[in-house]
């Protein structure tokens, strides 16, 4: 737990805009880069058009209404289903891993959660690699990723993809496998020595036994009976021939305040700052406590997004983007064009940067925040910043000069047209009046200053798109754009 007082002091009373903390498009581009992966302009836009409040409800309802992405026809293939495994499985992997690069790009508030959760219900797709099995899983955390956190503890655990990783599969009365039951209180609910002993890990492990029903790699897995322990067993001080059902009913029954707060300050950690406020914390427990929205994530999310808290200005560029924050932001914010090829190139260069799709790094997923940058990531962050810059070069140098056109107020003012753009694509303004003139430089180049103190500059001119580009150079490089 971090023991830093934390600077946000702000409540999770509603937000109203004031002259001192006012509702502007710099909070909804900074709304977006948490809660999605970025705004369009046209979204910037229509926020704007909103109450601060209206503006959030809009997007959770979106994401407790939105149905799941449409299943594939191999969704429930098995292996023999198929006529050449090692090829067919490889391409339906690598289709939904980009599938699931649109869905973040696409769907805003959900399938920010979708990948949040990935990264809390933890499985490596190394472990299982069978598409039909990463489907379910993802599906899994879609329909859950807003919903009853109960229910979703409850199904998780049985998804072909978490049975192998966590050895579910393997797990039997005549030989128990603790790895889940473990996973399930350290990781999962209640956080590392928590709320459960030992003892309760070995009784819930034997508690799960049964679900080894299989044919084989790349099928289903069922209950079986004959390797379930129907003995008693004794967990959390409550002794029954306990099942897998049990289990999470006397998890939730026995420990559900440790389990809302641990969850809580994730969400907090996730959405706000690492440096948590345990008061707002504790309150979002409680929400999530009520009768009323018991353990329902929804009510949660509501209350902080729309708290004084979440859109207090101290909570600016607190956060270091992700690999997929920074490549996919970058995607949504430009509303550049990119292929299938160059989607799964990005894919890949955020695996070298250390996220890739569906395999954190272990089962306590990636760390994230400072985790991301070192000496070596931060460059490779540039270079695949400019790799993506050179695509759309090469395709549509027009691409440019439309983006600064969509952003700035302004078509002949190259110091207008600097600083929009700049905070366009970074969380808070820079520091001073300098910082903003040395781009208004960079964006200015080889262009004589005449033409600028004329009048005769704009931004139709042909040197536009390449003045951009340089502009796009230097940001890249900014501590500022590494920060959401």
């Amino acid at each position: 737990m971090n023991t830093l007082a934390p600077c946000n002091e702000a409540s999770l009373a509603v937000y109203i805009p004031s002259v001192e903390n006012p509702w502007n498009k710099q909070k909804v581009i900074n709304t977006y880069k948490r809660l999605g992966f970025g705004a369009s302009q046209s979204q910037i836009i229509t926020a704007l058009s909103q109450s601060p409040s209206d503006f959030i409800d809009a997007l959770v309802d979106e994401a407790i209404n939105m149905p799941p992405t449409a299943a594939p026809i191999w969704a429930n293939w098995e292996y023999g289903d198929y006529a050449n495994f090692d090829e067919e499985n490889q391409q339906q992997l690598d289709g939904w891993r980009i599938q699931a690069l649109d869905d973040m790009l696409n769907n805003n508030l959900r399938d920010r959660l979708t990948f949040f959760w990935s990264n809390h219900f933890v499985t490596r797709l190394e472990q299982y690699y069978c598409a039909p099995q990463l489907f379910k899983y993802y599906n899994l955390l879609q329909i859950h990723a807003i919903g009853d956190f109960k229910q979703f503890v409850h199904d998780i655990g049985l998804t072909p993809a978490m049975l192998i990783f966590l050895n579910g599969v393997q797990n039997t009365k005549f030989s128990p496998n603790e790895n889940y039951a473990r996973e399930l209180y350290e990781l999962f609910t209640l956080g590392e020595n928590n709320g459960y002993t030992q003892q309760d890990i070995v009784e819930t492990s034997r508690a799960l036994t049964g679900y080894n029903a299989t044919n084989g790699y790349c099928t289903d897995i069922s209950f079986n009976s004959f390797f379930f322990d129907d003995g008693e067993k004794t967990i959390f001080g409550r002794t029954g021939n306990w099942d897998y059902k049990d289990v999470i009913d006397v998890l939730f029954e026995e420990r559900a305040p440790l389990i809302a707060t641990f969850i809580c300050r994730k969400l907090y950690k996730f959405f706000v700052s690492n440096e948590v406020n345990e008061t707002i914390v504790s309150q979002m427990a409680t929400t999530f406590l009520d009768t009323s929205n018991y353990f329902q994530i929804g009510p949660v999310l509501r209350q902080l997004f729309k708290s004084e808290h979440f859109f207090d200005q101290k909570n600016d560029g607190v956060i270091l983007k992700s690999p997929f924050d920074l490549t996919l932001g970058f995607m949504k914010e430009t509303e550049f064009a990119f292929s299938q090829d160059e989607k799964g190139a990005v894919l890949y260069f955020n695996s070298v940067l250390g996220q890739e799709i569906f395999q954190p790094v272990d089962v306590a997923g990636w760390q994230r925040d400072k985790d991301w940058i070192n000496t070596s990531t931060i460059t490779g962050r540039w270079l695949i910043m400019q790799w993506m810059c050179w695509w759309v070069w090469n395709s549509n140098q027009d691409a440019f000069r439309n983006f600064a056109l969509n952003v700035s107020s302004s078509d002949n003012d190259p110091a207008i047209i600097a600083k929009d753009i700049i905070d366009r694509l970074v969380s808070k303004e820079l520091h001073s009046t300098i910082d903003y003139d040395t781009a208004t430089d960079v964006l200015k180049g080889d262009v004589p200053q005449n033409y600028y103190d004329s009048g005769q500059w704009n931004l139709y001119w042909d040197t536009v798109p390449w003045q951009v580009i340089n502009l796009f150079f230097y940001i890249i490089k900014m501590p500022e754009f590494q920060l959401k």
